[in-house]
């Protein structure tokens, strides 16, 4: 796991749209898992600036979206489908027919499950899987208790994570209580993970992620079984690491290297 600590959300915003960035120009027509919440807006907006101003090109890739409320159309101001349009997919290239986003009015939810995990399977695997980090350590909507080798389901939401998205909705009791979101087991079968957190509110998370043991209560510490995890997170969020200094080392050791392979 490489843990990158950088100044401020600017930074952390920036460094992971280069990866996204890098990700794109390597392999044109990568599959991209994306996040959603209040963290990767940053990313997204960098991400159109490198579209626009550079020539990033979407035009190839695939996406999958890690979760979506159940309940939700993708027309409610609140649903993540509305989300990804508004903040990365309307204003990029991306073709409208390789956008997948869980649907949050599936009638048969079981079945639209399986079929997700089955397009997954279909695209070629997940090759850059993004993610954030709730306060309690839980990725996608895999809330404390969910089984490390889960799949995409239902799932029921934890009183904080509801308490937490209430700021996105008018008063808490609007935030829907179920959502549809691909499992951890889903998550680890990406080929590379990148994971953000910012703030002083995900520290306790953080550090669980990363130097805490692996456990179904945090279930972002599965993400330590993972070959190739990025973590980048701003001064705050890393304000309760043991080792960070240590990490700052090993990264400024991994850009050298970088440097030098670029020559």
């Amino acid at each position: 796991m490489r843990v990158i600590i950088t100044k401020d959300y600017d930074e952390m915003s920036k460094e992971a749209a280069r990866i996204i960035a890098k990700q794109i120009k390597e392999k044109p027509d990568s599959v991209i898992g994306f996040a959603t919440g209040g963290t990767p807006v940053g990313t997204y907006k960098e991400l159109i600036r490198m579209h626009k101003e550079e020539g990033l090109d979407f035009s190839k890739i695939t996406t999958f979206n890690l979760d979506e409320y159940y309940g939700l159309g993708p027309d409610h101001p609140q649903s993540y489908h509305y989300y990804m349009f508004e903040n990365l997919f309307n204003h990029v290239n991306v073709d409208p027919k390789k956008i997948h986003i869980p649907d949050g009015l599936a009638k048969d939810v079981d079945a639209f499950c399986k079929e997700y995990e089955e397009e997954i399977k279909k695209a070629g695997g997940i090759d850059l899987q993004i993610l954030g980090i709730g306060r309690d350590g839980h990725i996608a909507f895999n809330e404390p208790g969910s089984s490390l080798a889960s799949r995409t389901r239902l799932v029921a939401l934890a009183e904080e994570t509801i308490k937490d998205n209430a700021r996105f909705f008018e008063k808490e009791e609007d935030v829907p209580r179920y959502a549809l979101s691909m499992g951890v087991g889903t998550i680890l079968e990406a080929k590379k993970i990148l994971l953000l957190a910012n703030g002083e509110s995900k520290a306790d998370a953080v550090a669980a992620l990363i130097e805490g043991p692996v456990t179904s209560q945090v279930t972002a510490s599965a993400l330590q079984l993972h070959p190739d995890v990025t973590v980048i997170i701003d001064e705050a969020a890393a304000s309760k690491l043991k080792r960070k200094s240590y990490y700052k080392f090993v990264d400024k050791m991994y850009r050298m290297l970088e440097e030098k392979k670029s020559l």
